[in-house]
């Protein structure tokens, strides 16, 4: 997972070469809903484990987890979308992110399904429309055979303040 394939090439007319850095796409879902990160950002995918909850913190956090000595905060991708939170199962799973400047995140999803190869012809932007795009942690749409994925922004999932600007 560590090779990076950058794409090269603009998508849809205007959009900027940069709208995907990585021409490999880890795909997990969050219900029924099929969503992909680029596979740069991935560090490590880890079972649920004990999170340890910190008092006073932004409710999408649920906590600190462990991870070789290194304390990781852990992000609750559900609660991050405005989606009822379920209970954790066999399957549910801790994507480890990290970052160029080294700090590492976790983010708790339903199901990790595949590495998947995209090229630029597969990515285009998302809808303009407020009602089709409205969750702003979408980067841009993956157009597969198999369906459309719906890419991650890592820094906007990880940095936004929820003041939807």
């Amino acid at each position: 997972m560590e090779e990076n394939n950058n794409v090269a090439a603009p998508v849809d007319g205007d959009a900027a070469a940069d709208i995907i850095d990585s021409s490999e796409v880890l795909s997990f879902s969050i219900g029924e809903t099929i969503y992909g990160i680029e596979v740069i950002y991935v560090k490590d995918i880890i079972t649920i484990e004990q999170i340890t909850v910190v008092p006073k913190i932004p409710d999408h956090i649920k906590g600190v987890i462990n991870i070789r000595g290194r304390v990781v905060p852990v992000i609750s991708v559900r609660k991050r979308f405005g989606i009822e939170e379920i209970p954790y199962d066999d399957r549910t799973c801790i994507i480890v992110l990290e970052f160029d400047d080294g700090n590492q995140v976790g983010i708790i999803v339903d199901r990790v399904q595949e590495v998947i190869s995209v090229d630029a012809s597969d990515i285009s932007n998302t809808p303009d429309s407020k009602n089709v795009n409205a969750n702003r942690y979408i980067k841009s749409l993956i157009n597969l055979e198999s369906g459309i994925r719906l890419l991650i922004d890592c820094y906007k999932l990880i940095n936004d303040d929820g003041s939807g600007v």
